[in-house]
């Protein structure tokens, strides 16, 4: 594992992968898969970060893998760090996976949810508060039961179904603790008809595939084989935690690719319930995706998702070459 002081920086350079994350851990199937192709990439771990801004950065592909939970890992300041690191790459013109602009939607429930409805995506009912006071008077309206999350989650931490008094209280008191930027969101509960929410999976702006989800076992939906306890969560139903639905083409597609272009997410997920009507109600986004690798080994999938995202990423790689290649011929 390389950081960004262990090579060289400068224009001059040759382009390779450089994957920006902060889970070690998550990032072994993509190792994986980049070295099946035989695609040369470096690390950035991104934890305590030094940025000569008086350097360009190398040249290459920057795929960044920052997750809005990565203060739960002890990395408190990590998406701090990568947003100031993903205005330098772009400021240098760099190819960014997942630029600046996704970054900020990464880690704001809010700015997510009003990005969804502006492209004609259906969420459930939301109320932004800011303050434990702000909290106690906007959850007074509410008379069924509702979720609340904060605002900056990641992997559904924190994320509460609140049916009475009490379990509301226990976050007000805990509130300091419970956000890091002092706004909560609080959402209607969709029950989905089939106890299943769906997560939608996109590579390279394209649509890969829907998951099915089990919601039975709480909140915390994470798909990474890292993730997964056994069997202390497998569905009554004797269906799978997990299942890929290929083919599965949603009436609200096309929508969610214009949002996910505008947002500069090129590698996303979209996750949704279904309501009554069949229709997606949208809840998060986020673009440190993960697959769950048994799932698609059941289904048989060959365009796996990490398997996608290296070949994408080769792609990438490739039209930055041709395009330093040109430049110095431009030059000489």
């Amino acid at each position: 594992m390389f950081s960004p002081l262990q090579f060289q920086f400068g224009s001059n350079s040759a382009p390779v992968i450089h994957i920006i994350h902060e889970n070690d851990t998550w990032l072994e199937p993509l190792r994986l898969a980049l070295a099946e192709r035989g695609l040369p990439h470096v690390e950035w771990f991104i934890d305590d970060l030094v940025l000569d801004l008086s350097a360009p950065p190398p040249n290459g592909v920057f795929y960044n893998r920052m997750s809005a939970s990565s203060h739960t890992r002890d990395h408190r300041f990590a998406w701090e760090a990568t947003r100031g690191l993903m205005g330098w790459l772009e400021a240098h013109g760099r190819r960014v996976v997942n630029n600046r602009r996704a970054t900020e939607f990464e880690v704001s429930k809010v700015e997510q949810t009003i990005a969804l409805q502006s492209h004609g995506l259906l969420t459930p009912k939301t109320v932004a508060v800011t303050g434990a006071k702000a909290l106690r008077s906007a959850a007074a309206e509410w008379t069924v039961p509702f979720i609340i999350k904060p605002n900056r989650g990641g992997k559904g931490t924190g994320v509460q179904l609140i049916r009475n008094q009490a379990e509301l209280e226990r976050i007000v008191e805990g509130f300091d603790d419970y956000t890091l930027d002092g706004t909560v969101v609080l959402q209607s509960y969709i029950q989905p008809a089939d106890g299943r929410v769906l997560r939608l999976e996109f590579v390279g702006g394209n649509h890969l595939y829907t998951v099915s989800i089990d919601a039975g076992g709480g909140f915390e939906l994470c798909p990474s084989d890292a993730c997964q306890v056994g069997s202390a969560f497998c569905p009554a139903d004797g269906r799978a935690k997990f299942e890929v639905l290929e083919g599965h083409r949603p009436a609200e597609l096309d929508r969610c690719l214009a949002f996910l272009h505008s947002a500069g997410m090129e590698v996303a997920a979209m996750e949704a319930a279904p309501d009554a009507q069949g229709r997606l109600r949208f809840y998060d986004v986020n673009i440190n995706t993960n697959y769950n690798a048994e799932a698609e080994q059941r289904q048989g999938i060959e365009r796996t998702g990490m398997g996608e995202i290296a070949g994408f990423l080769g792609r990438e790689l490739e039209a930055v070459r041709n395009q330093v290649v040109g430049q110095k011929q431009q030059a000489s």
